[in-house]
């Protein structure tokens, strides 16, 4: 039998950034269903959670899924679900890219931490800036020069 644990900090965002997700009402809702969406579909989501136009999940690889293959599996139900159930007055739809980077297991509580906080850490910073800190971290300079 294999054995992987492969921790992915995975980032996506609102299609166009808008702030569709604009309530913790309606926030708690959809990362609820996206949490037992995954659990059907034999995906490890460990924690999730975002604020108006993004979201943020620690995740963790199957030994035959890829980063793609969870993130569209998790993104395109849930914005099917936003749309069908009616929760968001306009049309729903995630943006099609994606932020993934790889989390050592000595790093796993404090990304949960992190994570957990959403709403705190972005009434002092805005997504923009955080994507901004991410690029300069990660040395993503060439990413964004492309945008």
């Amino acid at each position: 039998m294999s054995w992987v644990r492969i921790w992915v900090h995975l980032v996506f965002t609102t299609k166009n950034r808008k702030p569709f997700l604009n309530s913790k009402e309606l926030r708690a809702e959809v990362f609820q269903h996206i949490k037992e969406n995954a659990k059907q579909k034999d995906l490890w989501l460990d924690s999730i959670n975002g604020y108006q136009e993004h979201v943020h999940c620690l995740i963790s690889l199957g030994r035959t899924q890829t980063i793609s293959q969870v993130g569209q599996l998790i993104k395109g139900e849930s914005s099917r679900w936003i749309n069908k159930s009616g929760l968001i007055k306009s049309p729903f739809n995630w943006q099609d890219d994606f932020w993934a980077v790889s989390v050592s297991e000595s790093h796993l509580n404090a990304l949960r931490k992190y994570i957990q906080n959403q709403e705190k850490h972005h009434k002092k910073t805005t997504f923009n800036e955080e994507v901004d800190l991410f690029i300069k971290k990660y040395g993503w300079e060439i990413i964004k020069q492309g945008d």
